[in-house]
């Protein structure tokens, strides 16, 4: 049998799973999938926006792998981390790991102010109202009246979309009490979402930006003048020879082209989201010690198809800024890793060390290709990598592996978090959302995770 552990549930954890179970070269495979928290899904769990059911609804493929009689669902046990196990002594326990441990720090926007009380990323503010139990209890939108929301990609759209929805609405998800309540007293009425190119190269899909138009108690503004700048929104078809704008782009256009001939507007119409473009940040201003706005340079199209400084400034009011312009992955200690690229180095998911494949060390997921594509894209990465690890299972086999790595974990002082553990919090979640008179609501802590969890590994 070949002994095989996932180092991240999220979906290229889950999907390299998957892959290993469908494959018919190896005929016996265990798979013990790890992940540092005591709960499995990972971003589908803890970046999927509470509204969006239906991308949530991935979470019941990603079950039915896990629940698969050769996968063990290994919660609680963090590697690489100063508290966890190191991918060397990881190694000692099965034929091969592969790490699935995506990007989780966040771009820098480099400007001053940035770190200014009231400055968060998006990535945080996410994490707080997905009930993520490292996010802790920030005030993010008490005393805030305008927002500001920097990027142009759907994880933007998302942050906005949820600072815009009443808490009504949200009280049918799972997003935790203490998210509901802030919401529910969110003094924000502006939210503005801005970009430093122009909207043709802008990164939302067309759904999540009509979502916005949808929203109850909300309206869309967006400037026809900032619109204008843009030449591809002045020339879709493009000059004689072009080639044709993509199909998301051109959907695109047309949604912010019907937006911007509504106008302003009253000032008593509720929330308003205003989309802003070729603005580039290069201040985050300060009052009384908290961020309150963030001074732009506007920007225009170039020759060569991105964006000059015009030598015009313009400042935006905010009390809250977040900033949503990408992720990096972060070095795990005992793994190679090159910083400028934000990924481990490999060959065909291979870990290489100096260059070389070490044996038994593979990647998946955002950590071996950057943080690109959608979710569906982790299932043909998982694919390549799980063909290589094929390639090498004879070599695999080779290597040592002990017979009940749980068994060790526990020795060496971890308290792992099976699926039994998982299967009691989301019983606990359901009494806490029944209590509530609400559908199943998030545990955002720690100590409720693994007091739920211990209920259901006794």
């Amino acid at each position: 049998m070949l002994s095989i552990a996932v180092v991240g549930s999220g979906p290229s954890g889950v999907y390299t799973a998957q892959a290993l179970l469908q494959q018919s070269l190896v005929p016996e495979v265990r798979v013990h999938v790890l992940d540092r928290l005591p709960t499995p899904y990972g971003l589908v769990r803890y970046g999927v926006a509470p509204d969006h059911e239906k991308i949530k609804s991935l979470q019941n493929s990603l079950r039915a792998v896990l629940e698969d009689d050769r996968v063990t669902f290994v919660g609680n046990v963090g590697v690489g981390g100063a508290e966890g196990v190191s991918p060397a002594r990881l190694a000692e326990l099965y034929h091969a790991v592969v790490y699935c441990v995506g990007a989780s720090a966040d771009r820098a926007l480099a400007v001053p102010g940035e770190n200014l009380p009231g400055s968060y990323s998006a990535t945080r503010f996410v994490s707080w109202y997905s009930a993520h139990p490292d996010a802790g209890a920030d005030p993010f939108v008490l005393d805030a009246r305008s927002a500001v929301v920097i990027g142009v990609g759907n994880v933007a759209v998302d942050v906005a979309r949820i600072l815009a929805r009443g808490a009504d609405e949200l009280r049918a998800t799972d997003v935790p009490r203490a998210a509901l309540s802030a919401l529910g007293e969110s003094q924000v009425r502006d939210v503005h979402i801005v970009g430093r190119r122009g909207p043709s190269q802008a990164r939302f899909t067309t759904k999540e930006l009509r979502e916005l138009g949808a929203l109850p108690g909300a309206r869309v503004v967006v400037d026809p003048a900032e619109l204008a700048l843009d030449p591809a929104y002045a020339a879709p078809d493009g000059p004689p020879g072009a080639l044709p704008l993509p199909a998301v782009v051109r959907r695109n256009l047309e949604v912010l082209r019907g937006w911007s001939a509504a106008g302003e507007p009253a000032a008593d119409a509720g929330r308003r989201i205003r989309l802003r473009f070729f603005l580039r940040p290069v201040e985050l201003l300060e009052r009384d010690g908290r961020v309150a706005g963030v001074r732009f340079a506007r920007t225009a199209p170039d020759s060569g198809g991105g964006v000059r400084d015009t030598g015009a400034y313009e400042d935006v009011a905010a009390q809250l800024v977040l900033r949503a312009v990408g992720y990096r992955g972060v070095e795990l200690p005992g793994l190679p890793f090159d910083p400028v690229r934000g990924t481990v180095p490999h060959a065909a998911g291979r870990v290489l060390r100096d260059g070389t494949p070490a044996p038994g060390e593979y990647v998946a997921g955002w950590i071996k290709r950057g943080p690109t594509g959608v979710i569906g894209s982790n299932r043909s990465c998982a694919k390549e990598t799980v063909a290589s690890l094929l390639e090498d299972a004879a070599v695999l086999r080779s290597r040592a592996a002990v017979d009940d790595p749980l068994a060790v974990l526990r020795e060496w002082g971890l308290r792992p978090v099976e699926w039994s553990g998982w299967l009691s919090i989301e019983r606990a979640e359901a009494e806490l959302g029944r209590s509530l008179g609400r559908g199943p609501v998030k545990i955002p802590d720690w100590p409720g995770l693994l007091g739920a969890a211990r209920d259901g590994n006794r």
